[in-house]
């Protein structure tokens, strides 16, 4: 084999500098396997190594926290009841960028692995979806092909998906954004920690043979997209959701034996980080013979092997005594397995080759947190932020409120696909498979599900406005929290923590590292105000094609909450008659809105109108009114403004709404404004009195709007139809697209 050098290393994605502290680590040259570990391991997927630095000022502990944030496979929070739920969110975005189905698919295996992996039982996923262009060929094939990955892997998994988001922008034109999020609860007590410890403890593999796909794929996570990436498809792995849920019962089956020292999934580098990570955690050594991994192709090399990203497989290290046992389990489940090593006093992992010592490597130089390195990159405010502060509202000419031109605008705001149904998509998700589960029929801001045996629920959501983030990263960032925290609390759950996943561009790039710090700050802010610790989540840099093209700063919030299950409220209105109200204020803001984006076509504008205090207060009242039972639906202003939100409204009911408009402020900002901290809410008659004293108790600004319909919409005495009607373009918009 040819010697090992700097141009080697550059070719495996590691930089001059990488490699000659790789040297300094080992005190020698690695051998090509050994540097091929440090490629995978020192990526930006699994080091974090650009990025760690601004991770650690996140929020991380709260008195319900049961796991350290990014010590485990996923976030850990005490919901009662003897109960805990663990949850996470990660991206897989490059892979379905250039094979849509498989990259989607295995991206939710991985998610529920690192669930169940813990000793948690998925209760329920979520995703989060953005693509270019909804008219571009490509971008309905990559739809068509993510959202089919997504439902055929989940549906068969058996685990329903309950929530979601799906965004079109342009700017994801070449990278979209798949980010998938998993649910899962376990008991107190019987979760699974990724250690390993105990000299002589054997160390199994199990579940699927190990092949040749998914080779460097977090090194190809980690660089750009270009037009020489479709040479990358070996690193885009190959899911089988019927071996996952085999997988998922013994793996819960052999942590029942309290035989088990430590577990951990197989995903972003494979074996490598599986090993390296339990060792360096359990302070401990660990010696693995390669060629007794059950593989799928013959004459696989050593590095194939231990960088080989092939779905569904778990490591297990298990206490001596208990090795036939958890045997016996795998047979049971029809699973491959072999054992494959076992743990060493020292401290260092150790591959072996048919008797031939391939690397030595110390763990601890492996890792996140560890010898890996970290940096702090150059940042600078980029250049079209000034064009976003020259905007001036002035400059904009309002809308005239008449029967035509509304009713043009009204058409063009529901066909938006940022806005319209998306039933197109979840139609093809299964939210109701297993028994586990309990979803109710009508909508929420969020997605409930029952704690089975309890008077308890746990709500969840996936947010993020990107186009927020992208005019001002830092109230964007804060903004994605609060509207998790809001949807959830119209849901009528009390926040609980936060996974996130932080979609950038290349973080060499100035401009996007700065949109990424400030991002970090200011969703870390609010986290500290809504009391949702950072439990974990994942970063995805290099979502660019060109230094010039990258995807707006997405950084998702997956959040979850607590309900009791008598306080559940839902979007639709109830009864005609019933009065609905604003809580919140109107402003004369359109900046970063679907309407000047979409309909006018102005993409520089200011983040929208956000007060944190103020978002605050009126989450606890909108908390304190549906414990109080004073309001029949409450429903967020977000995405659209005022009149889409009360649309959806409507359309959930059936029923329609009679508004009439204040004249202190803009038609359009009256409209379709999206300034934060807003909820509509429809109260019966008999409780607005009540309704009414409770917000003026506690100086809540409000308003009345109008009033629920039987089925007439009606805006300042223009009569706009049924809510059937307008329904119709709301739900057949994508379906058009892509017919």
């Amino acid at each position: 084999m040819e010697p090992v050098t700097v141009e080697t290393a550059q070719q495996l994605g590691l930089r001059p500098e990488e490699f000659d502290k790789i040297c300094s680590v080992l005190g020698r040259t690695p051998n090509f396997c050994e540097l091929s570990i440090y490629s995978v391991m020192w990526s930006e997927h699994c080091s974090y190594k650009n990025s760690i630095k601004w991770l650690k000022t996140l929020p991380r502990e709260s008195d319900k926290m049961l796991a350290n944030a990014g010590e485990e496979n996923a976030g850990l929070i005490d919901v009662g009841n003897g109960l805990a739920c663990c949850f996470k969110i990660e991206s897989h975005n490059h892979p379905s960028a250039l094979e849509p189905y498989q990259g989607a698919a295995t991206g939710v295996g991985g998610i529920n692995r690192d669930i169940f992996s813990m000793g948690a039982r998925p209760i329920a996923q979520l995703n989060s979806l953005r693509f270019g262009n909804l008219e571009n060929e490509r971008t309905q094939w990559l739809l068509k092909g993510v959202v089919k990955g997504i439902g055929d892997y989940g549906n068969a998994f058996g685990i329903p998906t309950v929530g979601g988001e799906v965004y079109f922008d342009d700017c994801y034109q070449v990278n979209p954004l798949v980010n998938a999020m998993s649910v899962g609860i376990v008991e107190h007590g019987k979760t699974c920690s990724a250690t390993a410890y105990g000299l002589g403890n054997k160390v199994y593999i199990f579940g699927s043979s190990t092949g040749k796909d998914g080779i460097h794929g977090a090194a190809f996570a980690s660089k750009n997209i270009s037009e020489d990436s479709v040479n990358d498809l070996p690193s885009v792995q190959v899911g089988d959701p019927f071996w996952e849920k085999l997988i998922l019962e013994a793996t819960l089956e052999i942590i029942e034996t309290g035989g088990v020292i430590g577990l951990q999934d197989m995903g972003a580098a494979g074996i490598t980080c599986s090993t390296s990570e339990m060792t360096a955690k359990g302070e401990c050594g660990m010696d693995v013979w390669l060629d007794k991994v059950p593989t799928r192709q013959p004459g696989m090399k050593d590095w194939e092997i231990l960088l080989s990203e092939s779905q569904e497989r778990m490591l297990v290290v298990v206490k001596q005594g208990f090795e036939r046992k958890l045997e016996e389990i795998f047979e049971k489940w029809d699973l491959t397995y072999n054992q494959i090593g076992e743990v060493t006093d020292g401290k260092n992992v150790r591959f072996y080759m048919n008797n031939n010592l391939v690397a030595d490597i110390p763990a601890e130089s492996l890792v996140l947190g560890g010898g890996a390195p970290v940096y702090e990159r150059e940042y600078s405010e980029p250049a079209y932020i000034k064009e976003i502060e020259k905007f001036n509202i002035d400059n904009i000419k309002d809308i005239e409120l008449n029967d035509e031109n509304l009713k043009n605008i009204l058409a063009k705001m529901l066909a938006n696909p940022n806005i319209a149904s998306k039933r197109w998509v979840y139609n093809q998700y299964d939210s109701m498979v297993g028994t586990i589960t309990q979803t109710t029929n009508k909508p929420s801001d969020a997605a409930v599900v029952k704690l089975r045996g309890t008077d308890k629920s746990i709500v969840m959501t996936v947010d993020c406005n990107s186009r927020y983030v992208y005019s001002n990263p830092l109230q964007g960032g804060a903004i994605a929290v609060a509207e998790a925290a809001r949807n959830i609390v119209c849901t009528g759950g009390v926040p609980l923590g936060v996974t996130n996943c932080l979609n950038f561009g290349n973080p060499y790039v100035p401009g996007v590292y700065w949109q990424f710090v400030n991002a970090v700050t200011g969703l870390g802010n609010a986290c500290r105000k809504f009391g949702t610790p950072v439990t974990g989540g994942n970063v995805s840099f290099y979502n660019q094609s060109s230094d010039e093209n990258a995807v707006f700063p997405t950084p998702t919030i997956g959040m979850i909450g607590l309900m009791d299950s008598t306080n559940h409220m839902t979007l639709d209105f109830k009864n005609a008659n019933d009065t609905i109200y604003i809580i919140g204020q109107h402003q004369n803001d359109i900046g970063s809105s679907q309407y000047l984006a979409k309909v006018l076509g102005v993409e520089q504008s200011p983040c929208p109108h956000f007060d944190i205090d103020e978002e605050y207060n009126i989450q606890q009242e909108v908390t304190s009114i549906i414990e109080n039972k004073l309001i029949q639906s409450a429903h967020d202003i977000s995405d659209g403004g005022l009149l889409v939100c009360l649309m959806e409204s409507a359309f959930a009911s059936g029923l329609g709404f009679e508004v009439n408009k204040e004249a202190n402020i803009r038609n359009d900002a009256y409209l379709f404004g999206e300034a934060q901290s807003r909820v509509i809410v429809s109260v019966s008659q008999n409780n607005i009195d009540n309704f009414e004293n409770h917000l003026k108790s506690n100086n809540m600004s409000f308003s009345k709007l109008g009033k629920v319909t039987a089925s007439e919409i009606s805006l300042n005495n223009i009569q706009l139809g049924s809510a059937k009607n307008w329904k119709f373009i709301y739900d057949n918009s994508i379906e058009n697209h892509l017919n």
